[in-house]
């Protein structure tokens, strides 16, 4: 198996046999790890190194977990830093986290836990940090600005969206192919009071039926043959913030059966677990199907069609706002100029006529 490079372990403990299974763990997940001795080892290491994960005992002799906990996060934030405790340490364990600490584990502790709850830490991380680097950008490509067009559908969509954003109900956007469903879900996503926290993307389509359960909700290990570590699912990963479901026509029977749960009760468990896991998250959906007719030829349960419907957006057609496309063809036009360093160019009048006559069956994937 290739090892993952991109994430560098440091493991801290003054016991020799603590350090040495939880190295072995890791390990054989495939992580690189560095020991540390003490605490005094540690921040020597830590300034002569970015480690993406430290995993600390808290009560050592001289500098303590505390200590090491201050420094990494003074030298790298993003640090994501995973307490052990013993017996009468779990309040300052708990403290720890408050601190800054992502997580915490009492000893003795089961190590697939630990390698869990590493690879949740760096996920969760990971997410954070996209959407850190590109909120400024995603503030403005998502938001309404990026939504080109002043006509009169449009100033509809710019509507609905100011009024579903800072809510917390389900939004089914409709539309035919191309016509911009994605960036309607993120502007809403980026509107709301949940913007900070991820926008996690699920196309239903592009995912096989036999996988697709998987992806949404992860597994445990050994839950079917080469489960070898566990797995977290896009629902947990989109955790206080959005699970965007685009093509949800295309969810298997079963499957459907499932989300529905989800969406009732807002739980789940993982493929192969019987532990519950209680999330906070918004659905925003996305077809490019008339739904209420997979209702009706028995292809989609009705029961989720209406708890997906609650708000409906139905995007229209770039056939149905052609006053947009010259404002749309300049978008493009000045994106593409730029990225490939040319002097601005403009559609002459002809070639304008002819793109705004057209019917434009791809919308706007296909004028781009």
């Amino acid at each position: 198996m290739e090892r993952k490079r991109d994430t560098k372990i440091l493991v801290v403990d003054d016991e020799d046999y603590m350090r040495e299974v939880v190295r072995s763990a890791l390990e054989t997940a495939n992580f690189e790890v560095d020991e540390a001795t003490d605490g005094k080892t540690a921040l020597a290491m830590l300034r002569q190194y970015p480690y993406n994960v430290i995993i600390t005992d808290l009560r050592m002799p001289g500098i303590t977990g505390e200590t090491v906990l201050e420094e990494a996060l003074s030298l790298f934030p993003e640090t994501i830093i995973i307490i052990m405790t013993g017996d009468g340490s779990i309040r300052s364990a708990v403290e720890a986290t408050r601190r800054g600490a992502y997580d915490y584990l009492e000893k003795p502790f089961q190590l697939e836990e630990l390698v869990m709850r590493v690879e949740k830490g760096i996920e969760n991380q990971r997410i954070k940090s996209e959407n850190r680097l590109l909120r400024g950008e995603l503030q403005t490509k998502y938001h309404f600005s990026n939504l080109k067009g002043n006509s009169a559908p449009m100033q509809n969509i710019y509507r609905l969206i100011g009024a579903v954003a800072n809510k917390t109900s389900t939004v089914l956007i409709q539309g035919e192919t191309g016509t911009g469903k994605e960036l309607i879900a993120r502007a809403i996503h980026y509107s709301g009071p949940r913007k900070d926290h991820p926008l996690v993307s699920v196309n239903c389509g592009a995912i096989p039926s036999n996988l697709l359960e998987d992806e949404l909700f992860g597994h445990v290990k050994g839950a079917f043959t080469n489960a070898h570590q566990h797995r977290i699912g896009r629902f947990e990963l989109a955790n206080h913030g959005t699970l965007f479901l685009d093509e949800i026509s295309n969810m298997p029977m079963d499957l459907q059966v499932k989300l529905l749960r989800v969406l009732q009760e807002r739980e789940f468990e993982k493929v192969g677990s019987t532990t519950t896991i209680k999330i906070d998250v918004r659905i925003l959906a996305a077809t490019n199907a008339d739904l209420q007719e997979s209702v009706s030829k028995g292809n989609f349960r009705e029961d989720l069609y209406y708890r997906l419907n609650v708000i409906p957006i139905q995007v229209p057609p770039l056939r149905q706002r052609r006053d947009d496309i010259p404002e749309l063809v300049a978008h493009f036009t000045k994106k593409y100029c730029a990225e490939q360093q040319l002097p601005l160019k403009r559609v002459l009048h002809d070639p304008m006529k002819f793109l705004m006559a057209y019917e434009w069956p791809g919308n706007i994937r296909q004028l781009e």
